[in-house]
């Protein structure tokens, strides 16, 4: 089992590193195309609304509605009253002790 994940941990570095590598063979026209700008933001964005929806409602495989679920909104409520990154963090993870203090 452990040589099986190694082998896969080690795949999927393989694999970023030619994908870094390919990125610098790309010809500087493509990447200085306006679209290649969109794609790449939209990616971006996309990538870590993914990733805050699961770690903000997965519980393993099970969907959770929890203490972080509050958290995540306060900290979008501080990011829409445009507070500094730090304040939002900190709100965020008030919130979350206050919630799981509460319930």
């Amino acid at each position: 089992m452990i040589a099986g994940l190694w082998g896969w941990i080690a795949a999927a570095c393989a694999i970023a590193f030619a994908t870094k590598l390919l990125g610098y063979s790309l010809p500087a026209r493509w990447l200085s195309n306006p679209r290649m700008g969109l794609i790449a933001g939209s990616l971006t964005v996309a990538l870590l609304s993914s990733l805050t929806v699961m770690n903000t409602l997965a519980n393993g495989t099970q969907l959770a509605f929890d203490a972080r679920l509050g958290a995540l909104a306060a900290a979008a409520i501080a990011l829409w009253l445009r507070l500094p990154f730090l304040a939002v963090v900190v709100i965020g993870a008030l919130v979350c002790a206050l919630l799981r203090w509460w319930f």
